[in-house]
This record gives C-alpha cells, sequence and structure tokens, in this order.
C-alpha cells in the first residue's frame, strides 16, 4: 500500500480508501466485517462512511452502515488501527429523512447527527467529519450545469463552519472536509476559516473517474494552493468502467440493473466512452477496473481514491491497482479518449 498525507493534516492515509455505502443494502454485516479484515491486512487504514448510508437511502436502512462498522470496531479492539471518515447530511435532498421537518446545516442537527454517528460507530471520536453536500442548491449528485435559485433562508457558510468547530473544539472530530462542493463553496469555507480563526476544511469528496474529470477545472488549483485535497468517489463510474455492462449489458444484481437513480451514468456519452475505455485496457492485456483506478491513484491533487465493492473479488482487485502503473502509451490513448468524448458523466 502507498500512502498520503492529507492535506496539511498529521494524517497519513492509504491512496486506497475503503467505501461502505453498500453495506446494509448489497452487502450483509458478515460481508462487511470480511471487506474490512481484508482490506486492514492489505494495508488500507482509511474507511470512509455517512449518516445516510446505506445507498440508496431509506428510513428503514439508514445508519446501518456505520453500525457495521462499529460492531466491527467492537469485535477487533482496532480502532487505533484505522482513520474514519464519516458524513452529515445536507438540507433536503436523500437524507431528507433523516430529521425532521427536514435535514439542514445548523448547530443543532450537526450536534445531533455526530453523536448519531458517534453512537453507531462506537467510538468517542471521528477523523475526519465532512458535509455531505451544501445547504445550498448546486450543482451537485450529476448536475453539470449551474443554475441559480434564490433561496431566502440558507444557513451561511460561517454558521456551519462554527458549528462543525464545535466539534474539533469538544474532540468529538479532529478534522473537518466537504463533498459535494464547488469552487465558490470551497474558497468561502477558507475565507471564513480566516476570517473567524476556525479550522480549515482539509478534503474534498466529489466524484472523479475517467468518465467526470470535472475536478481538473477550478479544483484542482484549490487542492495545491490551499491543501484542500480530493477523496475521489465513484472512480470506476458505478461499474461502468469495469466492463461488466460493456456494450450496454446489464448483469443480474449490478448496481445500474437494481437502482435507476444514477442517472449521471446514463448520459447518451457514457457507454460509448466507457466501452472505449475498456477496449484500451484489454489491448495492453490490464483489467480494466484497475487501469481505471489506476489513473485516479496517481493525480497529483488526490488525497485518496474511495473504492467500493460488493463481492471480494471485487475488493481484492481493486485495491490491487495500487501496484499498477500504467505505460506512456496507455495514458496517451486514455488522453485521446478524453478529448473526443470530455466528462460524459459529469
Amino acid at each position: 500500500m502507498k500512502y498520503r498525507r492529507l492535506g496539511r493534516t498529521d494524517l497519513d492515509v492509504s491512496v486506497i480508501c475503503l467505501g461502505t455505502m453498500t453495506w446494509g443494502e448489497q452487502n450483509t454485516e458478515a460481508e462487511a466485517h470480511e471487506q474490512l479484515d481484508y482490506a486492514l491486512a492489505q494495508g488500507v487504514n482509511f474507511l470512509d462512511a455517512a449518516e445516510m448510508y446505506p445507498v440508496p437511502p431509506k428510513p428503514e436502512t439508514q445508519g446501518r452502515t456505520e453500525a457495521y462498522i462499529g460492531s466491527w470496531l467492537k469485535a477487533r479492539k482496532n480502532r487505533d488501527k484505522v482513520i474514519i471518515a464519516t458524513k452529515v447530511s445536507g438540507r433536503d435532498g436523500p437524507g431528507a429523512h433523516i430529521r425532521k421537518p427536514t435535514t439542514r446545516l445548523n448547530k443543532a442537527q450537526i450536534n445531533e447527527a455526530i453523536d448519531g454517528s458517534l453512537k453507531r460507530l462506537g467510538t468517542d471520536y471521528v477523523d475526519l467529519y465532512q458535509v455531505h453536500w451544501p445547504e445550498r442548491i448546486t450543482n451537485a449528485f450529476g448536475v453539470a450545469d449551474y443554475k441559480h435559485f434564490e433561496q431566502d433562508d440558507l444557513i451561511p457558510i460561517e454558521e456551519t463552519l462554527d458549528a462543525l468547530a464545535g466539534l474539533v473544539k469538544a474532540g468529538k472530530v479532529r478534522h473537518l472536509g466537504v463533498s459535494n462542493e464547488s469552487p465558490w463553496g470551497v474558497m468561502r469555507y477558507l475565507a471564513a476559516a480566516d476570517r473567524l480563526g476556525l479550522p480549515h476544511i482539509v478534503s474534498i469528496q466529489n466524484a472523479y473517474s475517467l468518465l467526470n474529470r470535472l475536478f481538473e477545472i477550478g479544483l484542482a488549483e484549490i487542492a495545491h494552493r490551499e491543501g484542500v485535497e480530493l477523496l475521489a468517489y465513484s472512480p470506476l463510474a458505478m461499474g461502468l468502467l469495469s466492463g461488466k455492462y460493456y456494450g450496454g449489458v446489464r448483469p443480474a444484481n449490478a448496481r445500474l440493473t437494481l437502482f435507476s437513480r444514477f442517472v449521471r451514468y446514463s448520459t447518451p456519452g457514457a457507454q460509448p466512452a466507457a466501452d472505449a475505455y475498456v477496449d484500451i485496457a484489454r489491448r495492453h492485456g490490464l483489467d480494466p477496473a484497475q487501469m481505471a483506478l489506476s489513473f485516479v491513484n496517481t493525480r497529483p491533487f488526490l488525497g485518496a481514491n474511495i473504492i467500493g465493492a460488493t463481492t471480494m473479488e471485487q475488493l481484492k482487485a481493486d485495491i490491487g491497482s495500487i501496484d499498477l502503473e500504467l505505460s506512456e502509451e496507455v495514458m496517451k490513448e486514455i488522453e485521446a479518449v478524453h478529448r473526443a468524448n470530455p466528462n460524459p458523466c459529469a
């Protein structure tokens, strides 16, 4: 395994981060524990969860993912071996059922959220606490084009950051991050921290893959200059880049077969571009998933690459991507496909 210092923190995180959003929906508690055991044995020390998980979000399963991590920590007694990240749900959206009448990023709800996560995880602190999505309506979750909406009742970023800073002061959280955020939002968090003497955010968890490289436009420079590094989610574009959907097939029990909510991966250009990347891998004798992950692993603005698997076979291959180095020829072919069909899953 390889490790990187996460932003301007003291956290040395594995480049491969174990994502958990299928646990409690597509994976049982025993399967989650098996994944955790294997990942830790391979040097993965970074886990990413959310109070909303598993996905698709439902009231009857909400929090189950964190509870599975908590039962593993209790059984293995190894809290000191892992770096745990989790998230507080943003306003409305897919987590609107978590708190009534709706989820908001205010002090009361943030305090309630962290206490719930800590209880389920069975720990008294998390290493990284992230805002899952913004309070304001913005172009996240596959919406590429920004449209402005007047929202007179927005909770200011300053108020949200102050509430999160209180968790750091209380020792419940070590570091702060955001997710599904824009360049404007990241810079507002940083400016508020400087102006008010509050902790800086250290990471941003956004979608990034061969099919969605929008992070490179704006946010990559922020990552370098401000130390807010990318935690890349969906690096295989929900499996499109693994080759299992090649030619438009939809295997039984696969995520895009089971769930229709992931619309960003069904755009007109998604399948042709994904197939073109898979073709590159096969021409060069590479596993398509490992090629796609290796590309993400080497990005200079990356903090960690969040993988997710429903089977041990997938997990082993995904973690194994850390040992793959792509040739100059492969990289040139990847860039040619990107220029011909840029960001079809943005």
